[in-house]
């Protein structure tokens, strides 16, 4: 949806603030995001305020400290965080920038509260990014036709030398052509296109491309987008755990929709599809599940061949995991996320396995020692939709099965507990040694395989040992 009316309503709050800076002088401009969102009739809790006309910096940090705690991101940039409530605003001197090195933070800064909205606005990066909106003349600035372009659903560059200085803008280009599913403009594609030839990108740090995707697969309804401008912008040359899916061939009976590249990208709007219908809010589990659609077929290309007429992947679970812990550590040095991610890779074919094969409930216990069994669910029903079969009712029977029988346990997204630890062995009398840990093996085996209560398996205990 599109409005083009001037009522912009802003927090009672921002309001108040607003007028407080009005009062020693200061033109106050709303801009970026929360701009260009209002046009979008996207909801918004971020707002940012350029403010001009004060060079006094402590004079409004000492305006904002009557609404809260104000967080200063660096004096040299210029910019003061406040949250109050539910809302984040951020303040920020006009300022001008230039790039005097390779890395993203070699920029000189330099501030003035004297520049027009125009000479402020030229800095940042596409023109629907570049309207301002001054509230107490209830009037919207768009000195690069911005408006025009949310309108046409285009990513368009504002400066052809500003622009090629940063080249996180490329990542940005195609998070907000993924995010809005608009087109980005043919000049500002070609200019993209020559700082990933000129190996700009690999002067980035993990954690700002960590961000983009992060804002990419969590506000996208169909992240295939962005991933296929990765590799129409020539991006997947810094991944190839990705590349190589690309004319990966698969078995026509189990993925006619082709390679394995189309079908992860099937996958990927599977599982967008799936986290919105399960009103999934918690985002660090939305992105464990979507880096886990994302690499679940990593081990393809290290294993497909052809058997008697028929294109076979055996093993390529397993064979995923190196792959996936090298194509992680390129966007994050999280341990936890990256064995999660894995977890779910290795096992992502087991609940189709356990269901075809009616599997016992010991199966489905053995498995939530190994992963999240709810999780696992999700990245295994997107996987089976992500493909053009005829027969996906199959998909849910399947997941649905598997799960019902892990709720029945209550071991859906805990592991199933452990009834003999090794502080029960030592009440029995037994020093802790290396026999140890092939005792309690023997003890969960009972309690898996044979359905023993505690007091039984430590008669079995005694008996044996």
């Amino acid at each position: 949806m599109f409005t083009t009316t001037t009522i912009f309503k802003i927090p009672k709050v921002l309001e108040d603030i607003l007028k407080n800076l009005q009062k020693l002088g200061a033109t106050s401009i709303l801009v970026g995001g929360c701009v260009r969102d209002y046009f979008l009739n996207i909801p918004v809790k971020d707002y940012d305020v350029e403010i001009f006309g004060i060079d006094c910096f402590e004079t409004i940090e000492k305006s904002l400290q009557k609404f809260g705690s104000v967080k200063l991101v660096g004096k040299s940039f210029g910019v003061l965080t406040l949250r109050v409530d539910e809302y984040d605003f951020d303040f920020a001197l006009p300022r001008t920038e230039k790039k005097i090195g390779n890395s993203h933070q070699d920029f000189e800064v330099i501030t003035n509260a004297k520049l027009s909205f125009k000479e402020a606005a030229i800095r940042r990066d596409f023109t629907i990014n570049s309207i301002g909106y001054d509230f107490f003349k209830k009037e919207f600035l768009d000195p690069f036709d911005g408006i025009n372009d949310l309108k046409n659903k285009i990513i368009k560059h504002i400066d052809d030398n500003t622009f090629i200085e940063d080249s996180l803008r490329v990542y940005r280009a195609v998070q907000f052509a993924s995010r809005f599913d608009f087109k980005i403009d043919k000049n500002t594609k070609k200019l993209c296109k020559e700082i990933v030839l000129k190996d700009e990108l690999k002067y980035l740090p993990k954690e700002r491309i960590y961000e983009e995707l992060k804002k990419l697969f969590l506000k996208s309804e169909k992240p295939s987008i962005g991933f296929e401008l990765f590799r129409k912008l020539g991006i997947l040359k810094y991944f190839p755990e990705l590349e190589v899916l690309i004319n990966c061939e698969q078995d026509k009976e189990y993925h006619p929709e082709g390679d394995v590249w189309i079908h992860t990208m099937m996958c990927l709007d599977e599982m967008a599809r799936i986290l919105k219908e399960e009103k999934i809010e918690d985002e660090y589990r939305k992105l464990y599940l979507f880096y886990a659609i994302l690499c679940h077929d990593f081990g393809k290309p290290f294993c497909t061949q052809e058997i008697n007429g028929k294109i076979t992947s055996h093993k390529h679970e397993s064979l995923g995991i190196e792959p996936t812990i090298s194509f992680l550590s390129k966007l994050t040095n999280e341990k936890k996320f990256i064995d999660i991610v894995c977890s779910l890779v290795k096992n992502h074919l087991t609940p189709f396995q356990l269901y075809l094969a009616e599997s016992s409930l010991k199966a489905i216990k053995r498995l939530s020692l190994k992963v999240n069994i709810e999780d696992l669910c999700l990245v295994c029903l997107a996987d089976c939709l992500g493909r053009t079969i005829l027969n996906k009712e199959k998909c849910p029977k399947a997941t649905s099965w598997v799960l019902e029988k892990a709720k029945e346990l209550d071991i859906h997204n805990v592991p199933v507990k452990q009834l003999v630890l090794g502080r029960d062995l030592i009440e029995l009398g037994f020093k802790p040694s290396k026999e140890f840990k092939e005792i309690l093996e023997f003890a969960f085996d009972l309690q898996i395989d044979e359905n023993m209560k505690k007091e039984e398996i430590i008669k079995n205990i005694i008996k044996k040992y």
